[in-house]
Formats: C-alpha cells, structure tokens, sequence
C-alpha cells in the first residue's frame, strides 16, 4: 500500500476524534510511520496518546485489525508538539498480528512510549 493509499483509507475509516491530523510520512510493506498533530494549543492527554497507538498499530497490521492485548510503557512526558509514530508488525499468525509502535514527541530521537501489541482481523 502506497501513502496515498494509507492516508485514503485513515481518512474514510477513523472517527473524526481519533485521526489527530494523522498525515502518513512513510508506509513500506509492513512499516509505517505516522505524524499526528495536537488540537491547536493542546496538550497530549494520556487517552489521545492511546488513540494514536491504535491507530498506529492498526495502520500497520490492517485497519480491520483489532487489539486483543496491549503493552504500553510511558518512557517521559509528551510534549505539546506533533507525535511521530513508528510502527511494524512483528510476526503475523493465522489471524493474530504482533506488531509494535514507538511514539517520539516532535523528532525521532528519543522515545516517550512503547507499546506492543497483539491484534486480530
């Protein structure tokens, strides 16, 4: 799937409340990376920064794709600026994906959240 494609396909399928102005950057086989912007002055509240690992999670593994178990570690605060997400499916089994995402504020330098996952179609 192309960017274009992704960006298509967030658009149509993502309730308006969790698309963050998503803006896909980067989509290779099962790669994706992700930016989303903040409400304009807004800060990150911890429920959006959970949006946007699913979101990025799925976009990753396939937007009919659901989580069925999560693991996230908050490594520092975020910052109120836009969020890379830099996702991968890790092994795909049968009907299960484990895939994983890294939330950077701003810039791809040193991470605020982790979060694996196993997700289903």
């Amino acid at each position: 799937m192309t960017e274009d494609e992704l960006q298509a396909r967030l658009d149509a399928t993502l309730p308006a409340a969790d698309l963050h102005g998503v803006f896909v950057e980067e989509c290779q086989d099962q790669d994706v990376r992700l930016r989303f912007s903040p409400a304009a002055g807004g800060e990150w509240t911890m429920a959006a920064l959970l949006s946007l690992v699913d979101t990025s999670l799925r976009a990753a593994a396939g937007l009919d794709a659901r989580v069925s178990h999560l693991n996230v570690t908050v490594l520092r605060p975020a910052q109120a600026a836009d969020v890379i997400a830099l996702s991968r499916v890790l092994r795909r089994d049968g009907q299960a994906s484990h895939a994983e995402t890294w939330l950077f504020s701003h810039a791809v330098v040193e991470p605020m959240l982790h979060a694996t996952a196993t997700l289903r179609d």
